[in-house]
């Protein structure tokens, strides 16, 4: 059976520099691609657009590719990246006077179609997410870089493994194979050991993680690893940990099919390799994700530092002279936080110190600019003592929100341009919305464990967690790494108990997703992130730590799993 090798040598745009070049010479590939996309990364690259029209893209790619463009030629590898963000054409010129400079002949095409700015007037950036449809008829008719906007970050595996094998885009289970794949590699060193709830456990190398790739077969299963000698290790925590990433559901929608992750099956198959098998397939949903990004307004921050005795009494204080300034410029929304990072008795000055912050935002620069850093900065002969400041406040800030829309598969003009000038129409799926499978049968849910003496102490000790945001939401995926742990922890960790450990979630809207052939729970807490990350709404603004904050919260666990 063929196998197709897919590498991955980026997880965002500012990853790692030397990835790429490591990936072609550290062993075998086929196509190596790179994502450079997300919610956040979409604002940076549209106010550069507004900056400079002619740009839009990841150059980071580019001096990457100087360096291996001739690798990857000689090796027949193939290079699939959405580092065209809003300007795929442009990345796609900039790459073909980069070959021509380089003496390097290789065919570059693009796909397009992605932007629907037009369609939503007011927005700074709105991309449709596409599928790898048109990533696979640019291979198809030869290209050797293939640069795309605004695909699903799976799309960069589905594509060229449907171009390869010849899938249809009926044939849901193996593309569904391709997806679990493709989410499982698009964060880079976060299946090989990076992000790793358990990354303190002794023997492994975690400096630097080499990158991963998928060795996938013609059914849709594959086996995900890395090049040999390379840090990190994978295996089946890794990549379960991966799998929970940014996902809802047991359904994981996407334009090409709905990939039904209550199906996967992992199975350990050797050292640094996790075998990903039995995933089955649904149709694609008939509309495709649009996501929109605007400017919200503007933003400041003042973080007063508190150090040594009366904590509280020094934050109350700074909050009565505040007020009157407040009351002046009148910001939208203005929120105080005291961090008490303050220890008693400290050695140190800093440990000694706590952090008071105020962040304002309003529609007006004024409103949260110099008047009111300035009242702030007035208050140093004035104010607590020990007053002064973490950094000096500014004038206030863009700050960015991300909104998501719908719109029907068909209405999208998806395109795989050519080298050659052709361009060829990509049709949406023709059965989109027919095949919805029958609840897969789960595993019957085990019973509790029998009553025993208990400890209190973090969940973390017996159970691992990763996290992270969808727009304004958060997703915190908790797995067991035993079946005894998992017999508790599907019975301890419910909504109710989440709530209780995570209080800012007590008065928003919280999902469990039960995935036992995972020994997995997924949380999903609605509006958590305010308007996305752009918007900088809470202190982790990604929700990267919140899986971090659960396992250090403490439990009656029972202590036969301690």
């Amino acid at each position: 059976m063929t196998v197709l090798r897919i590498g991955n040598a980026s997880g965002f745009y500012g990853d790692r520099f030397d990835a790429l070049r490591d990936m072609l010479t550290g062993g075998e590939l086929d196509v190596v691609t790179g994502d450079y996309l997300a919610e956040l990364t979409m604002l940076i690259l549209g106010r550069d657009r507004l900056k400079n029209p002619a740009g839009g893209y990841a150059r980071t790619f580019l001096r990457q590719l100087e360096e291996s463009l001739g690798l990857a030629h000689d090796r027949g590898v193939r290079v699939v990246t959405n580092a065209g963000g809003l300007n795929p054409a442009g990345l796609a010129d900039a790459v073909r006077q980069l070959a021509e400079r380089l003496g390097v002949p290789v065919r570059v095409a693009h796909v397009e179609g992605d932007d629907l700015g037009a369609r939503y007037p007011g927005s700074l950036t709105a991309h449709a997410y596409l599928g790898g449809s048109g990533i696979a008829a640019c291979l198809r008719e030869g290209a050797e870089v293939v640069v795309t906007g605004r695909v699903t970050d799976a799309a960069l595996v589905t594509g060229p493994a449907a171009a390869h094998f010849g899938w249809g885009p009926g044939e849901y289970d193996r593309l569904a194979g391709a997806v679990v794949a493709g989410h499982v590699l698009e964060c880079g060193t976060q299946v090989t050991g990076g992000n790793y709830a358990f990354f303190a456990e002794g023997g492994r190398d975690l400096r630097r993680p080499g990158f991963p790739l998928a060795e996938l077969h013609e059914d849709g299963s594959c086996v995900i690893t890395k090049h040999p000698g390379t840090g990190g290790f994978v295996d089946v925590d890794t990549v379960t940990a991966q799998l929970l990433y940014e996902t809802t559901g047991a359904r994981y929608a996407g334009p090409d099919v709905t990939a039904r992750l209550d199906t996967v099956r992992l199975t350990q198959d050797g050292p640094d390799r996790v075998r990903i098998h039995g995933v089955r397939g649904e149709a694609p949903p008939p509309a495709l994700k649009v996501g929109r990004t605007r400017l919200g307004g503007f933003r400041n921050e003042v973080v007063f530092v508190l150090t040594g005795l009366d904590i509280e009494a020094k934050a109350a204080l700074v909050r009565e002279q505040m007020a009157q300034a407040l009351l002046k410029s009148r910001p939208a929304e203005a929120r105080w936080e005291l961090v008490r990072t303050d220890r008693a008795d400290a050695d140190t000055e800093e440990t000694a110190s706590a952090l008071l912050r105020l962040v304002v935002r309003d529609p007006e620069q004024d409103s949260v600019g110099r008047a009111l850093s300035g009242a702030a900065v007035e208050l140093a002969l004035a104010g607590y003592p020990g007053f002064h400041l973490l950094a000096p406040p500014g004038k206030g800030a863009p700050y960015g929100v991300f909104e998501a829309a719908y719109v029907p598969q068909e209405d999208v003009e998806h395109i795989a341009v050519l080298d050659d000038g052709r361009r060829l129409p990509v049709a949406a799926p023709p059965a989109v919305g027919t095949r919805v499978l029958e609840e897969v049968p789960e595993p019957d849910l085990p019973d509790p464990p029998p009553p025993g003496p208990v400890r209190r102490a973090p969940l973390g000790l017996v159970a691992g967690a990763r996290s992270g945001d969808k727009g304004g939401d958060a997703n915190v995926g908790v797995w067991a790494r035993t079946d005894e742990a998992w017999r508790w922890l599907v019975h301890e960790l419910t909504t109710d108990r989440f709530r209780q450990l995570i209080p800012e979630s007590r008065e928003l809207t919280v999902t469990r997703h039960t995935l036992p052939r995972l020994r997995a729970l997924n949380f999903v807490v609605e509006g958590l992130l305010g308007a996305g990350v752009a918007a900088q709404h809470r202190f982790d603004p990604q929700a990267k730590a919140l899986g971090e904050w659960l396992r250090s919260r403490h439990l009656d666990i029972p202590e036969a799993l301690l």
